[in-house]
């Protein structure tokens, strides 16, 4: 199998549940050759460490780990030039982190510091993040902050991605690039 030596930025986006993860997981895997999962969850509560289990047997050895819940863009820096591709999951997850542990206030240099990592970015990232935008209104102002937070966040990433795949019911549609380039054919397993 021809694996890329491309550096690209692909945004990943979907409801929860959709196979998002999934997805990218198994892009990495068919088109590169060595990867790092820089997980932004914190397994704060009972259900959270299941979900943060299944998410660890979903992966096979040759995944490298990092679990950074807030400093992303210094682990981007330091932590993962050596591998051809890291797999950020989750960008709406990391923006709740930053939000309620540093605060409102705090949004804005988080994601320029981020937006900065990614233009020195040494490997491809593939980035994976909740569409929030699509479902109900929250009923309170902080869930509507975040919400607007993260189509925000959603739309700068998309802006300057080489490919941005939404994932529906487990299956990718493609909106910006193409997720077959170099003849590799994409199918989710999941």
């Amino acid at each position: 199998m021809t694996k890329s030596n491309e550096k690209e930025l692909v945004l990943v986006l979907g409801g929860s549940r959709s196979g998002k993860s999934t997805w990218a997981l198994r892009y990495i895997e068919e088109h590169y050759s060595s990867y790092l999962f820089l997980a932004t969850a914190e397994a704060l509560d009972k259900e959270m460490e299941e979900r943060v289990r299944l998410h660890k047997e979903s992966r096979d050895s040759k995944w490298e780990l990092i679990e950074e819940p807030l400093e992303i863009s210094g682990t981007l820096d330091t932590d993962c030039g050596h591998v051809d591709a890291v797999l950020i999951d989750c960008m709406t997850v990391w923006l709740s982190n930053v939000l309620l542990k540093q605060g409102d206030n705090q949004v804005k240099p988080y994601q320029e510091r981020f937006f900065k990592s990614l233009s020195g970015r040494k490997q491809s990232i593939v980035i994976v993040s909740n569409e929030v935008g699509a479902g109900i209104v929250p009923e309170h102002a902080l869930g509507r902050k975040y919400r607007d937070l993260s189509g925000i966040l959603n739309q700068k990433i998309a802006a300057l991605a080489d490919k941005v795949i939404f994932i529906i019911a487990g299956l990718p549609v493609c909106i910006k690039g193409d997720i077959n380039q170099g003849g590799l054919k994409i199918q989710n397993k999941g």
